[in-house]
């Protein structure tokens, strides 16, 4: 048992060295760790008021961003609806037009006044300006008979 002694201080001592040096390693590195909180908080301090919490303005990021593509995609339904009504709106008022002129000419009543021919001209400029617009943006004026709606997409697309 004496033997035994004297060998395992001899191994304590010997290993004494290592650890130590672990030690320290691993003292000097948590010291380091927490100047680096102490100093993160002082710049969280200093840089965002003290209700926020960067976690849950990271988190609201995400959040929104989720919610940004539905809303585009509602855009871009609103958009398509618009121009639907747009087309189906000039389709009305055209056979209208055609059916109040024969209206007029089979009564013998006089034709439609000069303001109202600017009315239906204006409207006419007004959405020949929209879909020039909207091709504009698409860069794509050759194609006349694509869909207007398809253009229109498009072109919201790549604003975004």
């Amino acid at each position: 048992m004496g033997e035994r002694w004297p060998r395992q201080q001899q191994q304590q001592q010997q290993q004494h060295p290592a650890v130590n040096d672990v030690t320290a390693v691993l003292s000097k590195a948590s010291r380091d760790l927490g100047v680096v909180r102490r100093h993160l908080e002082l710049e969280f301090r200093r840089s965002y008021p003290e209700h926020v919490n960067p976690c849950e303005v990271v988190a609201r990021i995400k959040t929104i961003q989720e919610e940004l593509v539905l809303l585009k995609e509602l855009c871009r339904e609103l958009l398509a609806e618009k121009q639907d009504l747009i087309d189906k709106a000039r389709t009305s008022l055209v056979s209208q037009r055609s059916s109040l002129q024969r209206l007029l000419a089979s009564s013998g009543l006089p034709l439609m006044s000069e303001s109202d021919e600017t009315a239906y001209a204006n409207l006419n400029q007004i959405i020949d300006e929209w879909t020039a617009q909207v091709r504009a943006k698409k860069g794509d004026e050759d194609d006349a008979a694509e869909d207007i709606n398809k253009m229109l997409f498009s072109a919201i697309v790549q604003n975004n």
